[in-house]
């Protein structure tokens, strides 16, 4: 009930769209009024006063104009219906990517990318019918049967009654079979989300798989679950051909009521034959607004399923905290920034699930220094990136620039002093060339190719068919490790960034594309303020101070070389060779 009020709540501030795809559908009732009146008036007159047919042309006109308003009435409500649709699934799209973009990757770990693919996309598209149909259809209806009744009433107050009272079986029996309905929808969708999941997640690692010759095992697993579905679509299906079959018996029952008492009377005397003839038409359209909504009643309900899960994300369930709007903004710094956490707390939000990732950090990051960040997997290391990214702030404590808070800075303008180099750099299904103009998009040609030059790119992009214009394939899946790691570097010479973060660039990759990416590191730290992720002792000697991380706290913080004469935790990692590239 709570997601159905939430979706009402949606359809009021669009009260004009309701009102249009609510109104035309009212009109055509009234105009089946009218036309039952006409209808039964004319055949009143044909077949009891034998009046020719110029006697009842102006009749007959007057009804085909009734068929044709009520053709156009109905026309006019779907259309309304439609747009109405149409804007609230465009309105909540929009909101839920948003939502996504603002929570950030620190949120979206606790999510699989296949599933909110789903909602984004079948979960928004579900509620199309619930809007365009159901809801208009639950008005009209109360109202084209109450319109019936007004009429029928004065002429035949015993079939009014009986329509009066038979009415409400049919809501009756769809709500006893919707409950039953709601569950297996809910089970239903639950399984198409777990299986778009599932299906994404095997077509990302496809390489893997077949190298391990697992790809077998994997179709048949999603033969099962996709057998799941089936089967969760079916018992929908056959819950809603039950409902419908019982609210048309019901319907049909109860308009051979009316049928049988009409025309004992009229057979009787004790009624005219015309009053009894628009009695007649007019109870299959009494019945026909409840018999639609019983129809729609089961597209109404997978629209609230999908809600469900829409809802969860627009009210961040599963949500990181993310900063608020600063009420008094700080100026961005304009040269390689000084950086100092002073007690942060952080705690992943992963639905019910809470994971504790820093417990009190507290180091500094020079201007125009390099910073080592190291330490086991699971340390803090990638949340202390994030929160510089700005894809959370902290619990507890405080991040500073220059001596001013992180979070009074506006994010945008931030981001913009920050150039940021992960392990596996994400490279779209694009041109080389928009590739590396992710870091500033208004850069000319001649920028980007040299951003490319000092990225160590620009020989191999030249070497590629089409060049710069060459599509690099999702993922960069026409390239090598090193080559796509290079174009991440492109992109952080073109941004130009005073503030650096590197998680361990160079893993992974052979000698020589080390090689390459180890100068055009140098080039790319000269004069910047730099925090690296490392993972290799080579990289963490070549920077200014180190910070070793375990559990969530820093242990220990130095110049490298005084900190390998120790007996720390740094000249234990050392010696263990460091952990491998991977979560931290």
């Amino acid at each position: 009930m709570l997601f159905e009020k939430r979706l009402l709540r949606l359809a009021r501030r669009r009260w004009l769209a309701l009102g249009l795809a609510i109104g035309p559908g009212f009109a055509a009732g009234v105009l089946t009024v009218w036309q039952a009146s006409l209808l039964s008036q004319v055949i009143s007159r044909v077949f009891l006063q034998g009046a020719g047919l110029a006697e009842v042309t102006p009749a007959l006109a007057w009804i085909l104009l009734a068929i044709g308003l009520r053709a156009g009435c109905a026309w006019a409500s779907e259309v309304a219906g439609g747009s109405l649709a149409r804007r609230i699934k465009d309105e909540l799209r929009q909101a839920l990517f948003e939502r996504i973009l603002a929570d950030g990757p620190a949120a979206a770990r606790g999510e699989r990318s296949g599933e909110l693919t789903s909602v984004l996309i079948e979960g928004i598209e579900a509620l199309e019918a619930y809007f365009s149909q159901y809801l208009p259809g639950l008005a009209l209806a109360a109202l084209v049967p109450l319109t019936c009744l007004v009429f029928i009433f004065p002429l035949d107050p015993l079939s009014a009654a009986i329509l009066l009272v038979t009415a409400p079986l049919i809501p009756l029996f769809m709500v006893l079979i919707g409950s039953a309905a709601q569950a297996l929808t809910r089970r239903q969708w639950q399984t198409l989300s777990r299986l778009s999941a599932y299906f994404l997640d095997v077509l990302q690692g496809l390489a893997t798989l077949k190298l391990f010759g697992r790809s077998q095992a994997q179709a048949k697993t999603i033969a099962t679950q996709s057998e799941r579905f089936r089967q969760a679509t079916m018992d929908v299906l056959r819950v809603a051909f039950l409902s419908a079959l019982a609210l048309e018996m019901l319907a049909t029952i109860s308009t051979a009521l009316v049928a049988v008492q009409i025309g004992l009377r009229l057979l009787y005397g004790g009624m005219s034959f015309d009053a009894a003839l628009f009695v007649l038409l007019l109870a299959p359209e009494f019945y026909q607004p409840l018999r639609q909504l019983g129809a729609r009643f089961h597209a109404g309900m997978a629209g609230v399923a999908a809600a469900q899960r829409i809802f969860d994300i627009l009210g961040g369930g599963a949500a990181a905290p993310t900063a608020p709007v600063p009420s008094h903004p700080a100026a961005a710094p304009a040269g390689p920034p000084a950086i100092r956490f002073e007690q942060v707390h952080y705690t992943y939000h992963l639905g019910d699930e809470q994971r504790p990732a820093l417990h009190g950090a507290s180091f500094a990051i020079p201007a125009g220094g390099r910073t080592a960040l190291v330490g086991a997997s699971g340390a803090g290391k990638s949340t202390v990136a994030s929160l510089l990214l700005r894809f959370g702030q902290p619990q507890q404590g405080r991040i500073t620039v220059n001596g001013r808070e992180l979070g009074q800075i506006p994010p945008a303008e931030w981001l913009a002093q920050v150039s940021w180099a992960p392990q596996r750099a994400y490279l779209f299904n694009d041109s080389a060339l928009n590739n590396i103009r992710l870091g500033r998009p208004q850069a000319s040609l001649e920028q980007v190719v040299q951003a490319a030059r000092l990225a160590e790119a620009h020989e191999f992009i030249q070497a590629l068919p089409q060049g710069y214009d060459t599509p690099l394939g999702e993922g960069g899946a026409r390239l090598s490790g090193g080559q796509a790691q290079r174009i991440a570097l492109a992109r952080a010479f073109l941004q130009d960034a005073p503030f650096v973060i590197l998680d361990e660039a160079t893993a992974n990759l052979d000698l020589e594309n080390e090689a390459r990416l180890g100068v055009a590191l140098e080039r790319l730290l000269g004069g910047r303020t730099a925090l690296i992720i490392a993972h290799r002792l080579e990289t963490v000697l070549a920077a200014d101070q180190v910070v070793v991380m375990a559990g969530g706290q820093i242990v220990e913080q130095g110049v490298p070389a005084d900190l390998l004469r120790g007996d720390g935790p740094f000249r234990r990692l050392a010696g263990a060779g460091f952990n491998p590239p991977g979560g931290s």
